[in-house]
């Protein structure tokens, strides 16, 4: 099974999966758009950093899942 099969089955049957798929995403989404103005302050640095970091770990559990890694 390839991981782009094992991902679409854990967004049909495991619920854990299927929320930190979602939140992976928002947070992706709200990261583009911080990074499309044209100047960022240093605040919106900062929350940019703090996001990423957030998303990475997100990313993280989610492979952690594919791997059948439940340990969490």
């Amino acid at each position: 099974m390839t991981e782009t099969e094992m991902v679409e089955k854990l967004l049909e049957g495991d619920e854990e999966f299927k929320r930190i798929y979602s939140e992976h995403r928002e947070l992706n989404e709200i990261i583009d758009k911080f990074e499309s103005k044209d100047t960022l302050t240093l605040e919106d640095e900062t929350e940019v950093k703090r996001l990423k970091k957030i998303k990475l770990s997100l990313k993280d559990r989610m492979e952690s899942i594919i791997r059948g890694d439940e340990s969490k």
